[in-house]
């Protein structure tokens, strides 16, 4: 009888439970249908919008009637074209990339200013049409050759001392060889040349048709100016004959101003490395010779100034050039200053200015 009564009370228990759990499971339902269903806590997140692909079309750009205003921040055909005119002008707007930048800014308003224009810094009708007195086609055909593929190419390192190990400094890569012919940035040419091969000879590509003469005239003085970031060649009238964006001293080393002279030039040479110069040179850094090449630290070219230790000289970043500092010194594209080197010579006046 204790069994069976027992087992009575487990099964009713056991129901009890079982009703618990329906009423339970019934409350729930009621309460999450009443409810209003809940945002996810996760954002969500738009889709990005693919980067504009800038397109240089090359008919656009060899457009000698182009004459709609151009101004800072616009990327594309026309301010390609304006890039290399002014280039071509000896007002270097420095790594032609088709982008209206500061250093274009710079190359515009000297070009305005040396034309008798009203100095805008924006490329106007009346800019347009001074410029577009040359009328030669901005972008031509180039086949690369043997030797612009024939190397040695090479990584270079960034260690003052492991340069000094190598037997030359030179490009790292027939690309880099080719944009610094053409004064372009390497993704310049990679837009102009969409699925072109730069280490092939015989590939035909699309380049600016920048000039690579020596300027021919002979500069009466050099004027650094440190508020404009340029160095400016002035004929014996006072007259701007080229100017070139720059980067000069830092506040470490600040651009040594007064009244030099050049003393003389010195192609493509070798860097005589003195960490006791550098204020931010590795202790255990020696003295070292670098040897020559476009990587060298000073580029292809050194002009010698008599104020001692300082120079202007080329650089193996040419992207870098009015956008950074440098250790008091003056830097420019390498094809700059070698422009600038075959217009000078020892006694030529430079004059360094705030």
């Amino acid at each position: 009888m204790a069994r069976e009564e027992e087992s009575r009370r487990t099964e009713t228990l056991v129901r009890k439970l079982r009703t618990l759990a329906v009423i339970a499971a019934l409350l729930v339902a009621a309460t999450l249908a009443g409810e209003p269903a809940r945002k996810t806590s996760r954002r969500r997140v738009p889709a990005r919008k693919p980067h504009p692909t800038v397109i240089f079309d090359v008919s656009a750009a060899n457009n000698a009637a182009t004459s709609a205003p151009v101004k800072r921040g616009a990327t594309g055909s026309a301010a390609l074209r304006a890039q290399v005119l002014l280039d071509r002008a000896r007002f270097s707007p420095g790594e032609i990339d088709g982008t209206y930048g500061g250093n274009m800014v710079k190359a515009v308003t000297g070009f305005q200013k040396a034309h008798g224009l009203p100095t805008t810094g924006t490329v106007d009708k009346a800019t347009w049409k001074a410029l577009n007195a040359d009328g030669a086609p901005v972008l031509g055909r180039y086949a690369i050759r043997p030797e612009d593929v024939a190397g040695p190419f090479q990584k270079i390192p960034e260690d003052m001392m492991e340069k000094a190990t190598l037997p030359a400094l030179g490009y790292t890569s027939p690309l880099e060889l080719l944009s610094e012919k053409f004064h372009a940035s390497p993704k310049l040419l990679g837009k102009l040349n969409p699925g072109k091969s730069f280490d092939k000879a015989g590939e035909e590509i699309v380049v600016p048709n920048v000039h690579n003469a020596p300027a021919g005239q002979k500069a009466a003085k050099i004027v650094v100016s440190k508020s404009d970031s340029t160095v400016t060649a002035l004929d014996a009238d006072g007259k701007m004959i080229a100017q070139y964006p720059a980067t000069m001293g830092s506040e470490h080393d600040p651009l040594p101003l007064g009244n030099w002279k050049v003393n003389g030039v010195s192609k493509n040479p070798s860097f005589h490395y003195n960490p006791d110069l550098f204020w931010d040179a590795d202790a255990k850094d020696e003295k070292a010779t670098i040897k020559p090449g476009p990587n060298n630290p000073v580029g292809v070219v050194w002009i010698d100034l008599s104020k001692s230790h300082y120079g202007i000289h080329g650089t193996p970043e040419p992207s870098t050039i009015g956008k950074t500092q440098s250790h008091g010194c003056i830097r420019l594209t390498n094809w700059d200053a070698a422009e600038l080197a075959s217009m000078v010579g020892p006694g030529t006046p430079a004059h360094l200015q705030e």
